[in-house]
């Protein structure tokens, strides 16, 4: 068996070194891991805008003039644009997980591609999204 010497040295140099955020440089794919956690928290307050809107719909005509009047306004719309590429985002990267999962992409150029996709189909999506409804008035 082999010999472990406890007492030698500080305990900061017997201690393991691990990576740490220092360590590690900040990578596309690590960037799109965080993104997705945080548009999913934020798609559970964007629940919440939903759920007050279709019960003031349901409420009666001043209600839902309240929850409209805030959704037309400047504040409410930039919450909505934000809210429609956090929902396209969050589904394009769990596409890209599902394709992980399946056993593709996981090799570098291909795992670039799948985040960069991530990225510009989510932002292609929401522009699409607003564009067709600006028109379609």
């Amino acid at each position: 068996m082999a010999e472990v010497e406890l007492g030698r040295g500080s305990p900061e140099s017997r201690r393991p070194l691990s990576p740490h955020l220092q360590i590690y440089t900040p990578m596309l794919t690590m960037m799109m891991s965080i993104a997705h956690r945080i548009t999913g928290v934020a798609l559970y307050g964007g629940t919440l805008l939903l759920a007050w809107f279709l019960i003031a719909a349901a409420s009666g005509p001043e209600s839902f003039a309240v929850a409209a009047s805030f959704f037309n306004s400047i504040i409410g719309k930039l919450i909505l644009f934000g809210l429609t590429w956090a929902l396209f985002h969050h589904f394009l990267g769990g596409v890209r997980h599902a394709i992980w999962d399946a056993g593709f992409g996981m090799d570098h150029p291909q795992r670039e591609w799948l985040a960069q996709g991530t990225l510009v189909g989510g932002a292609v999506l929401t522009l699409a999204v607003w564009i067709f409804a600006f028109f379609a008035r």
